[in-house]
């Protein structure tokens, strides 16, 4: 057995919202390590997504999802740029393509204002197309501050700034055992990896993406009661073979079964189209089955009629770290600290999925907050 190793901060996993909370604990003077179990950083749900940076808009209002999609938003643009990550301002239409669409569109304005979005501009069937002209649609909204980002950019970015500020990441270290009264006096959170190495820490975060609900329920000292189950949902994507015509993303006006099929580009220009929902019991099911692409072509045509028979091919899918069922409401980011389980210096985040990208910043600071 190893000897057992004092550190002040362990942090599990080195997705995107790991390495913020990373950087946010070694920037403020704590000694870090990231640990992540892959032998690379963010090689789950932060690889997967749409590279989206979004505006904040859906998300009830008061909810952590709104707050910090908002403030990570502002915080995340500013970040690229001082750090030259890759990213592009493009803009977003929400497009209406039935008259009961067009009503709805005064909601979605009252809804992004509730939660600090004042930037959306209505527009006309024919302002759109002179923005979009192979758009069809009966009007728009246009949120000019959604963007996109290069995601592994943006981790190597989060990653050096955390190392020069004396933090380490260990790869190929996934973790074994958590104790979070075993420890020492001063170092009360006892960490175990696979290869026998023990970490006592005054802070632990766990930021375990897909895995972060079973790693907190494996936690010895823990009131699991306290913890949602876990679901996972795939979100497929299909690409485009060929030159898109649109320069900014659409999206369908929301409706009940979600938001639709979105058309996202990257910083490339491709084209992509999704995710959709297909609720899964294994996280590690990402083969994409060509043949969910054939919903996806009468919902695209229903704002781009010009998209041609077999234009679409399977692409790739994410997977959603959800803490609510099938049948339920989407639920909110899950952040418990100590005021929410009673175990000094340990913060679990569950079911942080989409917007945790844009909100990876903000998250990191709710993190340094809640850890006080």
């Amino acid at each position: 057995m190893l000897p057992m190793e004092q550190i002040d901060a362990v942090v599990i996993g080195a997705g995107v919202v790991g390495l913020a909370v990373g950087r946010a604990l070694a920037l403020s003077g704590r000694e870090v390590m990231v640990l992540e179990s892959e032998n690379a950083i963010g090689t789950g749900t932060s690889s997967r997504n749409s590279e989206v940076i979004h505006a904040g808009i859906y998300y009830p209002a008061g909810s952590l999802k709104a707050r910090l999609c908002v403030q990570g938003k502002q915080m995340l643009y500013a970040y690229c740029v001082e750090r030259g990550v890759a990213h592009q301002r493009l803009g977003k239409l929400i497009v209406a393509t039935t008259p009961e669409q067009v009503l709805a569109l005064d909601g979605i304005v009252a809804k992004a204002a509730a939660n600090g979005v004042h930037d959306l501009q209505k527009l006309t069937a024919a302002q759109a197309q002179a923005m979009e002209p192979t758009l069809s649609c009966d009007a728009a909204l246009l949120s000019p501050s959604t963007g996109v980002v290069d995601s592994h950019g943006l981790m190597l970015a989060l990653q050096g700034d955390m190392e020069n500020a004396g933090g380490l990441l260990a790869l190929v270290s996934p973790v074994q055992r958590i104790g979070v009264k075993h420890g020492t006096a001063t170092h009360p959170i006892r960490v175990t990896t696979q290869d026998g190495t023990e970490l006592a820490c005054q802070v632990l975060v766990n930021a375990a993406g897909l895995n972060a609900v079973a790693l907190a329920e494996r936690m010895d000292g823990l009131d699991k009661s306290l913890l949602p189950s876990a679901h996972f949902a795939k979100g497929n994507y299909f690409t485009l073979a060929g030159k898109v015509p649109f320069s900014r993303l659409i999206y369908p006006v929301p409706e009940k079964a979600g938001l639709g099929v979105h058309l996202t580009l990257d910083l490339g220009g491709q084209a992509k189209f999704g995710p959709d929902v297909q609720w899964v019991e294994d996280p590690t099911d990402l083969q994409v089955d060509p043949r969910r692409g054939d919903a996806f072509y009468a919902e695209v045509r229903k704002y781009w009629p010009g998209l041609a028979d077999g234009a679409l091919q399977a692409g790739y899918a994410g997977m959603r770290p959800k803490i609510n069922a099938p049948h339920e409401a989407a639920a909110d980011f899950m952040i418990q600290g100590p005021a929410e389980h009673g175990v000094p210096g340990l913060v679990n985040l569950l079911g942080i999925e989409s917007p945790g990208l844009t909100s990876s910043l903000a998250i990191a600071q709710e993190v340094c907050a809640r850890l006080g």
